[in-house]
């Protein structure tokens, strides 16, 4: 049998519950009525509470690591979806023109071909970047010339 000594040294680890992982509560497995029993009896359930209290120790371990990995699969993706964005810098400037279609289709060309650009969300804002940064009487031209471009580029591409 142990020391009483022993005895309340166990109950009082018992009590502080799991300190490392912050739960603060007893861990016990053991009933009321159990606890009434004779002092044989308490080392016995003394080790199963011991048993549990592994038992717990290890399952709040499995879900740290868990959660640990699916914040890493999350990092990853976010940097594989990170590496497709293209920023692309472009300047405006004032320009006259004797043939603005022309003008308008060789720097058109030149961004998609500069930049590689492919997608569809990143030609939709080329498009809205021409629109937005000319005034409304070009518009009806960039419109025309931006289909004209893009037909040329991607429908060559794909047939040959």
């Amino acid at each position: 049998m142990k020391s009483s000594r022993e005895y309340k040294k166990q109950q009082k680890l018992q009590q502080r519950g799991c300190r490392a992982l912050c739960c603060s509560c007893r861990l016990s497995v053991s009933s009321s009525e159990e606890a009434a029993e004779s002092s044989s009896a308490s080392d016995r359930y003394a080790s199963i509470s011991s048993l549990a209290h592994a038992m717990v120790q290890e399952r709040l371990g499995q879900m740290i690591r868990e959660k640990q990995q699916l914040e890493a699969r999350h990092k990853e993706r976010r940097r594989l979806r990170n590496e497709g964005i293209k920023f692309v810098v472009m300047v405006a400037m004032e320009k006259s023109s004797y043939d603005p279609r022309e003008d308008f289709r060789e720097s058109m060309v030149e961004v998609i071909l500069a930049n590689r650009l492919q997608e569809p969300k990143d030609l939709r804002s080329l498009l809205n970047y021409y629109i937005s940064m000319n005034s409304q009487d070009n518009h009806g031209i960039i419109l025309e010339v931006f289909h004209e471009v893009c037909s040329n580029l991607f429908l060559y591409c794909k047939c040959h």
